[in-house]
C-alpha cells in the first residue's frame, strides 16, 4: 500500500471566510447565493461572519452551488499535493 501524508494546515482561514472567498471569487452577492441554495440571505451572512456553525447539510447545498466539494468548506486551509487534487 503505498504511504500517505497527513495534512498539514498552510493558513488561517475560518469556514465562514472559505464561504466568502469561494462567494465572491464567482462573484455572487449572498442574495445570488440565497436564491440558488434556498438558505436565506441572513444565514448566509452568519455564517460567514461564524455565528452560526455551517453543518454537513448546509456544506453539502453551498458546495453545489459553488461548484466545490463540501470539504473544500468545512475544512478550510489544508495543504494538498497537486498532483492529488481532484
Amino acid at each position: 500500500m503505498k504511504e500517505f501524508s497527513p495534512a498539514t494546515k498552510r493558513v488561517e482561514v475560518s469556514v465562514g471566510e472559505s464561504v466568502r472567498i469561494l462567494r465572491e471569487l464567482q462573484e455572487l452577492s449572498q442574495n445570488q447565493l440565497s436564491e440558488l441554495t434556498g438558505i436565506p440571505q441572513a444565514t448566509i451572512s452568519a455564517i460567514e461572519n461564524s455565528r452560526v456553525n455551517l453543518g454537513v447539510e448546509r456544506a453539502k447545498v453551498l458546495a453545489r452551488a459553488l461548484n466545490c466539494h463540501a470539504a473544500v468548506l468545512v475544512f478550510p486551509g489544508w495543504k494538498v499535493p497537486v498532483a492529488h487534487a481532484a
